[in-house]
Protein backbone atom coordinates (compact mmCIF):
# COMPACT_ATOMS: atom_id res chain seq x y z
CA UNK A 1 0.00 0.00 0.00
CA UNK A 2 1.34 3.29 -1.53
CA UNK A 3 1.90 5.40 1.79
CA UNK A 4 2.27 9.39 2.02
CA UNK A 5 6.36 10.08 1.87
CA UNK A 6 6.41 13.82 2.95
CA UNK A 7 8.35 14.09 6.02
CA UNK A 8 9.33 16.79 8.52
CA UNK A 9 13.22 16.12 9.54
CA UNK A 10 15.09 17.82 12.26
CA UNK A 11 18.58 17.05 11.99
CA UNK A 12 21.40 17.06 14.10
CA UNK A 13 25.29 16.88 13.28
CA UNK A 14 26.12 14.04 15.07
CA UNK A 15 23.08 12.31 15.93
CA UNK A 16 23.29 9.08 18.31
CA UNK A 17 20.03 7.57 17.53
CA UNK A 18 16.93 8.41 15.20
CA UNK A 19 13.16 8.82 16.51
CA UNK A 20 10.17 8.04 14.04
CA UNK A 21 7.99 10.10 15.42
CA UNK A 22 4.02 9.67 14.40
CA UNK A 23 1.06 12.77 15.31
CA UNK A 24 -1.71 12.49 17.39
CA UNK A 25 -5.47 11.47 15.40
CA UNK A 26 -6.86 15.47 15.40
CA UNK A 27 -3.22 17.25 14.42
CA UNK A 28 -0.95 17.22 11.79
CA UNK A 29 3.31 16.45 12.05
CA UNK A 30 3.48 20.33 11.75
CA UNK A 31 1.17 20.74 14.78
CA UNK A 32 2.67 23.36 17.70
CA UNK A 33 3.45 20.37 19.73
CA UNK A 34 5.30 18.12 17.33
CA UNK A 35 7.12 21.10 16.56
CA UNK A 36 8.35 21.76 20.07
CA UNK A 37 8.72 17.86 21.33
CA UNK A 38 11.00 17.49 17.97
CA UNK A 39 13.28 20.58 18.10
CA UNK A 40 13.65 19.52 22.19
CA UNK A 41 14.24 15.59 21.66
CA UNK A 42 16.79 16.93 18.18
CA UNK A 43 18.59 19.33 20.66
CA UNK A 44 19.53 16.28 22.78
CA UNK A 45 21.36 14.69 20.23
CA UNK A 46 18.18 12.58 18.73
CA UNK A 47 17.25 13.02 14.64
CA UNK A 48 13.81 13.17 14.64
CA UNK A 49 11.71 11.86 11.29
CA UNK A 50 7.48 13.14 11.51
CA UNK A 51 5.37 11.52 9.03
CA UNK A 52 1.67 11.96 8.28
CA UNK A 53 -0.57 9.08 8.15
CA UNK A 54 -2.76 8.85 5.12
CA UNK A 55 -5.67 10.42 5.99
CA UNK A 56 -4.48 13.47 7.28
CA UNK A 57 -2.12 13.76 4.59
CA UNK A 58 -5.09 13.74 2.76
CA UNK A 59 -6.12 16.71 4.51
CA UNK A 60 -3.98 19.29 3.44
CA UNK A 61 -4.99 18.22 -0.76
CA UNK A 62 -8.84 18.16 0.06
CA UNK A 63 -8.61 20.73 2.75
CA UNK A 64 -11.25 19.56 5.12
CA UNK A 65 -11.37 16.93 8.00
CA UNK A 66 -11.35 13.15 7.55
CA UNK A 67 -11.29 10.84 10.24
CA UNK A 68 -8.02 8.43 11.33
CA UNK A 69 -7.66 5.51 8.86
CA UNK A 70 -8.64 1.89 10.05
CA UNK A 71 -6.15 0.60 12.30
CA UNK A 72 -4.91 -1.56 9.33
CA UNK A 73 -4.26 1.12 7.07
CA UNK A 74 -2.44 3.01 9.97
CA UNK A 75 -0.76 0.28 11.10
CA UNK A 76 0.56 -0.73 7.40
CA UNK A 77 2.23 2.86 7.14
CA UNK A 78 4.16 2.22 10.22
CA UNK A 79 5.20 -0.92 9.07
CA UNK A 80 6.25 0.87 5.50
CA UNK A 81 8.30 3.96 7.18
CA UNK A 82 9.97 1.86 10.05
CA UNK A 83 11.37 -0.96 7.16
CA UNK A 84 12.82 1.97 5.26
CA UNK A 85 14.33 3.80 8.12
CA UNK A 86 15.32 0.98 9.84
CA UNK A 87 17.56 0.19 7.13
CA UNK A 88 19.65 3.31 7.46
CA UNK A 89 22.76 3.80 9.71
CA UNK A 90 21.25 5.11 13.17
CA UNK A 91 19.50 3.15 15.79
CA UNK A 92 15.50 3.26 15.56
CA UNK A 93 13.18 4.35 17.61
CA UNK A 94 9.59 4.37 16.98
CA UNK A 95 6.54 6.38 19.08
CA UNK A 96 4.27 9.11 18.74
CA UNK A 97 1.71 11.19 20.13
CA UNK A 98 -1.71 9.53 21.43
CA UNK A 99 -3.15 7.77 18.39
CA UNK A 100 0.63 7.91 16.70
CA UNK A 101 1.93 6.46 19.94
CA UNK A 102 -0.95 3.82 20.47
CA UNK A 103 -0.37 2.08 16.86
CA UNK A 104 3.41 2.54 17.27
CA UNK A 105 2.54 0.03 20.02
CA UNK A 106 0.51 -2.51 18.10
CA UNK A 107 2.98 -2.60 15.57
CA UNK A 108 5.98 -3.80 17.77
CA UNK A 109 3.04 -6.23 19.59
CA UNK A 110 2.84 -8.46 16.12
CA UNK A 111 6.46 -7.71 14.74
CA UNK A 112 9.26 -9.74 16.18
CA UNK A 113 11.88 -8.55 13.91
CA UNK A 114 15.00 -6.86 15.18
CA UNK A 115 13.99 -3.41 13.54
CA UNK A 116 13.77 -1.01 16.43
CA UNK A 117 15.42 -0.43 19.66
CA UNK A 118 12.26 0.90 21.50
CA UNK A 119 9.44 2.68 21.81
CA UNK A 120 8.02 5.85 23.02
CA UNK A 121 5.00 6.91 23.77
CA UNK A 122 3.71 10.84 24.51
CA UNK A 123 0.24 10.93 25.91
CA UNK A 124 -0.75 7.03 25.83
CA UNK A 125 -4.64 6.94 24.84
CA UNK A 126 -5.27 4.21 27.68
CA UNK A 127 -9.32 4.83 27.18
CA UNK A 128 -11.17 6.45 24.44
CA UNK A 129 -12.35 9.81 25.58
CA UNK A 130 -15.13 9.28 28.12
CA UNK A 131 -15.04 5.39 28.16
CA UNK A 132 -12.73 4.33 30.83
CA UNK A 133 -14.28 0.84 31.02
CA UNK A 134 -12.52 0.25 27.33
CA UNK A 135 -8.84 -0.27 28.28
CA UNK A 136 -6.28 -0.65 25.36
CA UNK A 137 -3.30 -2.12 27.73
CA UNK A 138 -3.76 -5.72 26.43
CA UNK A 139 -1.05 -5.81 24.33
CA UNK A 140 1.43 -3.22 25.87
CA UNK A 141 2.84 -6.13 27.47
CA UNK A 142 3.61 -8.11 24.43
CA UNK A 143 5.83 -5.38 22.22
CA UNK A 144 9.04 -7.04 21.56
CA UNK A 145 10.95 -3.57 22.75
CA UNK A 146 11.15 -1.40 25.69
CA UNK A 147 8.49 0.61 26.20
CA UNK A 148 8.69 4.49 27.62
CA UNK A 149 5.22 6.53 28.42
CA UNK A 150 5.48 9.66 29.43
CA UNK A 151 1.73 10.99 30.85
CA UNK A 152 0.09 13.97 32.29
CA UNK A 153 -1.28 13.35 35.85
CA UNK A 154 -4.90 14.28 34.56
CA UNK A 155 -5.01 13.12 31.68
CA UNK A 156 -8.44 12.76 30.31
CA UNK A 157 -6.99 9.69 28.51
CA UNK A 158 -5.57 7.38 31.26
CA UNK A 159 -5.01 9.75 34.83
CA UNK A 160 -2.29 8.66 37.18
CA UNK A 161 -5.23 7.47 39.48
CA UNK A 162 -6.48 5.48 36.80
CA UNK A 163 -3.43 3.85 35.50
CA UNK A 164 -2.28 2.91 39.06
CA UNK A 165 -5.13 0.71 38.95
CA UNK A 166 -4.30 -1.46 35.89
CA UNK A 167 -1.82 -3.39 36.99
CA UNK A 168 0.43 -2.95 33.99
CA UNK A 169 3.74 -4.88 33.44
CA UNK A 170 6.51 -3.42 35.42
CA UNK A 171 8.87 -3.51 32.57
CA UNK A 172 6.72 -0.58 31.10
CA UNK A 173 8.03 2.62 31.71
CA UNK A 174 5.97 5.73 33.61
CA UNK A 175 6.74 8.56 34.10
CA UNK A 176 4.39 11.38 35.35
CA UNK A 177 3.96 15.05 34.81
CA UNK A 178 2.57 16.91 37.17
CA UNK A 179 -0.89 18.20 37.00
CA UNK A 180 -0.61 18.02 32.79
CA UNK A 181 -3.31 16.85 30.31
CA UNK A 182 -3.68 14.95 27.52
CA UNK A 183 -1.27 17.29 25.57
CA UNK A 184 1.54 17.59 28.68
CA UNK A 185 0.38 20.83 29.52
CA UNK A 186 -0.23 21.43 33.37
CA UNK A 187 -2.64 23.59 36.00
CA UNK A 188 -1.28 27.30 35.85
CA UNK A 189 -1.50 26.46 39.72
CA UNK A 190 1.32 24.23 39.84
CA UNK A 191 4.06 26.26 38.99
CA UNK A 192 5.26 24.49 35.88
CA UNK A 193 4.69 25.50 32.80
CA UNK A 194 4.10 24.12 28.88
CA UNK A 195 7.24 24.38 27.23
CA UNK A 196 8.91 23.06 30.56
CA UNK A 197 6.71 19.41 30.65
CA UNK A 198 7.97 19.42 27.12
CA UNK A 199 11.05 19.50 27.71
CA UNK A 200 11.16 17.44 30.66
CA UNK A 201 9.08 15.32 28.38
CA UNK A 202 11.73 15.15 25.47
CA UNK A 203 14.93 14.89 28.48
CA UNK A 204 12.88 11.23 29.63
CA UNK A 205 12.81 10.00 25.81
CA UNK A 206 16.32 10.97 25.04
CA UNK A 207 17.48 9.13 28.63
CA UNK A 208 15.24 6.58 28.00
CA UNK A 209 17.06 5.99 24.56
CA UNK A 210 20.88 6.36 25.64
CA UNK A 211 20.31 3.48 28.93
CA UNK A 212 19.18 0.99 26.05
CA UNK A 213 21.99 2.07 23.83
CA UNK A 214 24.19 2.70 26.68
CA UNK A 215 25.52 5.68 25.51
Amino acid sequence: MPVNKDVLLDKVQKPFARFLFAHGAGAPMDSTFMQQASAAIATRGVEVVRFEFPYMAARRTEGHRRPPDRAEKLLACWDELIRHYAGENLPLFIGGKSMGGRMATLWAADNYENLCRGLVCFGYPFHPPGKPEKLRVDHLAACQMPLQIIQGERDALGSREEVTGYGLDPSIGLHWLTAADHDLKPLRSSGHSHAEHIDTAAEVATAFMRKILNT
